[in-house]
């Protein structure tokens, strides 16, 4: 594995020579070579508009649009899942899905009902994968929901470690058509490094929880290794993967994922040698980076404890310097995503027992950017 090197630009962001994977639309057998990007993005934006879509959540989690435009959001600890509408609608979804969800999650610590994201879809049928922590493990679920109904679930993948840190829980639907899953190492360090243990990766799986074809080690989900906690990923226009992830005490992370790549974890925590570099890092206390989106011209990752919506620009050849956004304006935030609209929606994470809530507290904000 080629080791990336790293030139340091103000306080936190790294450049590097990028190369990543672009799949088609349909699943295939691996990743193939990228385009560049077609213009340069501009080095630095401002938010323009920040408008409050629903407010009184409890402790959401994750965010998937659906094909009609409403979003679909997890909340962590009630085991739940609610339809929001662009005007700010919301529906409860109720079925037979949704029970099983109210008796299967065992919410605890950073554990419950995790990331959502959309498999297909057919007529008024949205195929969902979700992420939960349950008694005995964290796992992935599979169910259709129809209009606010959700139907039996059926696990795909199981037997992720689960503890009260350190759970993981993003999921997304690559470029390729197959099922990326993070995970982390659930206060076991070493597993990150173990390739027989389903922590402290990013797995790439088929809609049925199968390895996908074309994984570096055939027969086997693992598409990443040594991360410590990952809970965000998405591809730009290009193919390029990118992660974000906890640090533990220093250096939090943006990666540019590799098929095989060992991103060091217990060994390096942010740069280091013999392993895959990160784009950017920033300490601790100034991102904690959780939910991550990826627009034509940046990275925008959503910071916890740094309390900011973190933009990193894209550049032909890497990434540009981050720049802070919404600093200290909406407390904690755990989620962002790319709307049907062309804004972001950006879930805030005051309620999860780790934040100073404020009346109508969390919420999801639409955020305009130029």
């Amino acid at each position: 594995m080629a080791v990336r090197p790293v030139t340091w630009i103000g306080l936190v962001a790294a450049l590097v020579a990028l190369a990543g994977c672009s799949p088609d639309d349909s699943p295939d057998d691996g990743p193939t070579t990228p385009t560049t990007t077609a213009e340069p993005a501009p080095a630095t934006v401002e938010v323009t508009e920040v408008d409050d879509i629903l407010g009184d959540l409890d402790i959401p989690w994750g965010l998937a649009f659906l094909p009609d435009g409403q979003a679909v959001v997890t909340l962590r600890g009630a085991a739940g899942l609610v339809l929001v509408g662009p005007d700010g609608a919301a529906t409860d979804v109720t079925g037979p899905g949704a029970h099983e969800l109210r008796d299967l999650v065992v919410p605890a610590g950073e554990g419950g009902l995790l990331g959502v994201t959309v498999l297909g879809s057919e007529g008024s049928a949205v195929d969902l994968a979700l992420y939960a922590t349950t008694a005995d493990d964290n796992r992935v679920l599979r169910g259709t929901l129809d209009g606010s109904t959700l139907g039996e679930l059926r696990p795909i993948l199981t037997g992720i470690e689960k503890a009260g840190n350190h759970d993981g829980g993003r999921l997304a639907v690559g470029p390729d058509g197959y099922l990326y899953v993070t995970t982390g190492d659930a206060g076991d360090p070493p597993s990150a490094q173990d390739p027989d243990s389903l922590n402290g990766k990013i797995l790439r799986i088929t809609a049925d929880g199968d390895p996908a074809p074309g994984n570096p080690d055939e027969g086997s989900p693992v598409w990443s290794l040594g991360h410590r906690n990952v809970q965000g990923l998405g591809w730009a226009p290009d193919g390029r993967m990118f992660a974000s992830e906890f640090g533990q005490n220093t250096w939090d992370e943006l990666n540019l994922i590799e098929p095989g790549g060992n991103y060091g974890w217990p060994q390096v925590e942010g740069m280091g040698d013999g392993f895959v570099q990160p784009l950017a890092v920033w300490p601790t206390t100034d991102a904690s980076p959780s939910g991550l989106a990826v627009t034509d011209e940046g990275v925008y990752l959503a910071g916890l404890r740094g309390e900011r919506l973190w933009r990193v620009p894209l550049t032909e050849d890497g990434v540009g310097t981050p720049q802070a956004l919404l600093e200290g304006e909406r407390g904690r935030l755990r989620a962002v995503e790319p709307a049907p609209d062309g804004s972001l929606w950006v879930v805030t994470g005051n309620t999860d027992g780790r934040g100073d809530p404020r009346d109508g507290d969390d919420r999801i904000l639409r955020v305009v950017v130029d």
